[in-house]
């Protein structure tokens, strides 16, 4: 009598199905966060498009029967939003183009030139990310109103023109130049300066894109720190204005025009950040932020 013995299953096999399996969860969980972000931006849009009695019809309309394209030119006559674009637009490229520049110039340093205590100083000035920003408003709007910088361009573009998180990212990616190329310019005669604006700075391209962009998106969203440096409408960046426009419109039929001034809002960052994207890829695989 010949006795029945169960054969096991392949490793391959028990391997493949636990590869799917990690496929399966991951493309979930991609989904799932996708829709997270996909769904209200969309309901976003559409409740620009609406009128007041499309706004509160159960169940939704996803697709309005009649667009009011007239929200949007409500949304931009409603307050100056030209005013408060420009302000935007000038303050984010200054803090952006200053926050570039000086992240350079420090992650060089800290990079390239040894000196007594340079990586103890570094990883103090790490130190830096740990404290919040909330912590330092009270001491920062004292020394913006001894220095009479309250409701100027100054008191919004100088508190920001140093980044810790830029220089860590900037002297990672100078430090994965290598030391081959950096020996051939100096004897090629490069000081310090030439080193940096014409050998570091066109390789690590991707980088400075994407510390210009994280600059740039930070003070064009920023909310809090216009709020109390500005006291005028014509100093007004665009996300206050955006408060200020729910504050004119907040009633049954206002709805609309706030969404469609909140898409205003978003549109030129969302396709900035759309035309950058890839570098952001590079950089992280570039600069060993991917495991940071």
């Amino acid at each position: 009598m010949l006795s029945s013995q169960v054969r096991p299953m392949p490793r391959s096999t028990s391997r493949n199905w636990g590869k799917i399996a990690a496929d399966v969860f991951t493309y979930a969980a991609v989904l799932f966060a996708v829709l997270s972000i996909l769904i209200p931006a969309l309901w976003m849009f559409s409740s620009a498009l609406k009128g007041p009695d499309e706004l509160y019809v159960v169940p939704m309309r996803w697709i309005p029967q009649k667009p009011q394209w007239s929200n949007f030119f409500a949304a931009w006559n409603a307050l100056p939003f030209g005013r408060f674009l420009f302000n935007t637009v000038f303050v984010s490229t200054a803090t952006a183009v200053l926050q570039l520049l000086n992240g350079a110039l420090c992650a060089y340093v800290f990079a390239r030139i040894p000196f007594p205590g340079r990586d103890l100083l570094f990883l103090l000035f790490l130190g830096l990310m740990m404290i919040p920003a909330q912590t330092i408003m009270i001491p920062a709007y004292v020394i913006m109103s001894r220095l009479k910088w309250i409701n100027t361009y100054w008191a919004l573009i100088i508190p920001h023109i140093s980044s810790v998180f830029g220089i860590f990212m900037l002297r990672q990616a100078f430090l994965g130049i290598p030391n081959d190329l950096i020996d051939a310019g100096i004897m090629d005669g490069a000081g310090h300066l030439r080193l940096l604006f014409q050998l570091m700075l066109p390789l690590t391209k991707p980088q400075l894109v994407t510390l210009g962009l994280l600059a740039f998106t930070g003070q064009w969203n920023d909310y809090f720190w216009p709020l109390i440096m500005t006291d005028t409408m014509n100093m007004r960046t665009l996300p206050v204005g955006l408060a200020f426009l729910r504050l004119v419109e907040y009633d049954y039929e206002g709805w609309g025009i706030i969404m469609a001034g909140t898409l205003l809002v978003l549109l030129p960052i969302l396709i900035l950040f759309l035309l950058g994207q890839r570098y952001f890829v590079i950089s992280a695989s570039r600069s060993g932020l991917h495991g940071v």
